[in-house]
């Protein structure tokens, strides 16, 4: 008898602390999470809009006022790549699935060196096959063997918000020094 007198006033003891650890928690979570709706707000997506093209706009400013201080005469596709070829080759154009070998160098615009052949050996990747920068894909198509060109690329077509978790930071505009050395089928 006297076990089960003991038990029952411990339940009753645990019941009410249990009950304000749970109400604590509740008022912790600052309230409910967002809906669907919510999360789908128009107005956040304008914001977003808003936003990201304050920023694409703050990188294309940048990247004129860098290639201009550098007497750079470049070219700016669509998407917003910037590229100059300054040595012209005479071997193969280069098209989507073709394999290719570049010697580069990547840099931020603050001029430090991220990565080089030099360091890290040639670079070779299939075309249109993904593993490099949107920007370097688009711009290796604009290339043939022997060319030597220099890519700007803003951020969202190289590592975009997050870099390359390595070496280049995040929403980092980065430069291509390349030379392209072969292209195979």
């Amino acid at each position: 008898m006297e076990f089960s007198k003991g038990l029952c006033c411990n339940k009753l003891i645990i019941l009410p602390v249990v009950l304000l650890l749970v109400a604590v928690l509740e008022s912790c979570s600052g309230g409910s999470a967002p809906t669907e709706e919510e999360r789908k707000s128009p107005v956040d997506r304008e914001e977003l809009v808003s936003v990201n093209r304050q920023l694409v706009a703050r990188e294309a400013d940048l990247i004129q006022s860098y290639a201009g201080r550098r007497n750079w005469d470049m070219e700016k596709t669509g998407s917003g790549l910037h590229y100059q070829i300054y040595g012209r080759g005479d071997g193969q154009k280069i098209e989507t699935g073709n394999q290719v070998e570049i010697s580069y160098t990547v840099s931020l615009l603050d001029g430090t060196v991220c990565y080089s052949s030099e360091d890290d050996g040639n670079k070779t990747f299939r075309v249109g096959q993904g593993g490099v920068e949107a920007g370097l894909e688009e711009g290796i198509l604009l290339l043939r063997v022997g060319d030597k060109a220099r890519f700007i690329i803003p951020s969202y077509l190289a590592h975009g918000l997050i870099g390359d978790q390595n070496r280049i930071p995040p929403r980092s505009v980065i430069v291509y020094e390349i030379e392209v050395f072969s292209v195979n089928q």
